[in-house]
Formats: structure tokens, C-alpha cells, sequence
């Protein structure tokens, strides 16, 4: 099991949002994976935005119980963050998605749960697939 877990805002968005066609699939990975779930700022403004009114006590909730807990400073990796936008800049690449693959490179053992298959493009250390979970 990966040490680090990791979430984006459309694995947020699928937990919370009962009517998301995700939603079974996030259900069923947040009760298997430990917590505390690792994010960025960037991934929870999308994810809050994304949900709207509905989505803030569930995702209050998660953030005060510290199952879902930032763990990314951009000003400590803004140069590879801002080199991983630019590299991806035809897709484009979002600052919350640079982040989260800034963060698979420094933390051990990762797996980031996300329902975005632009994952599965971009790279990590240049090279390396970013190891996910997404539903199939």
C-alpha cells in the first residue's frame, strides 16, 4: 500500500457529490485508504468551487478532521511547478495538476486517486507515469 495518498479535486468532487457518476468508485477507495489523504491548496480552491455551497461541510469536515490535509507550499517548488505548466502547456496543464505531480516526485511512495486521465500524460522526474488510481 502506498505511504502517500494523494487526491485531486475530481476525487473530492466524485466523494461528495452522490450524484457524481464517480461517486461509488471514490466511496469505495476512501474507506480502503489511509488517511491522512495529502492535497494542495490548488486541488481543494477547484474542488470547493466545483461543489459549490453542497460540497463545503463534507469537505469542512474532512479538512477538520484532518483526513484531507494540504501538504504542498508552492513557494518551496514554484520553479518545477511553473516548468511542468509551461512542458504541458498545450493540454493545458492547471496549477492545481502541476502541483500534484511536483508532489508525487518528493513524496515517498505515492499514489495520487483522481478521475482526471490527463494523468495518464504526464510524467513525472521527466519519464516516470504518475502512479493513480482512476475508476475504469
Amino acid at each position: 500500500m502506498a505511504r502517500s495518498v494523494l487526491v485531486d479535486a475530481s476525487f473530492l468532487v466524485a466523494l461528495m457529490n452522490r450524484r457524481d457518476s464517480d461517486h461509488r468508485w471514490a466511496a469505495a477507495h476512501a474507506q480502503r485508504l489511509p488517511s491522512p489523504w495529502k492535497t494542495c491548496d490548488a486541488a481543494l480552491s477547484e474542488a470547493f468551487f466545483l461543489l459549490k455551497s453542497d460540497g463545503v461541510p463534507g469537505l469542512a469536515t474532512l479538512l477538520r478532521a484532518r483526513v484531507l490535509v494540504s501538504a504542498f507550499h508552492l513557494n518551496e517548488g514554484v520553479e518545477q511547478v511553473l516548468a511542468l505548466m509551461q512542458k504541458y502547456a498545450d493540454l493545458p496543464m492547471s496549477l492545481a495538476d502541476a502541483c500534484l505531480v511536483r508532489m508525487t516526485e518528493t513524496l515517498p511512495d505515492p499514489v495520487l486517486l483522481t478521475t482526471d486521465a490527463d494523468f495518464r500524460i504526464y510524467r513525472r522526474h521527466n519519464r516516470q507515469t504518475i502512479p493513480c488510481l482512476m475508476p475504469s
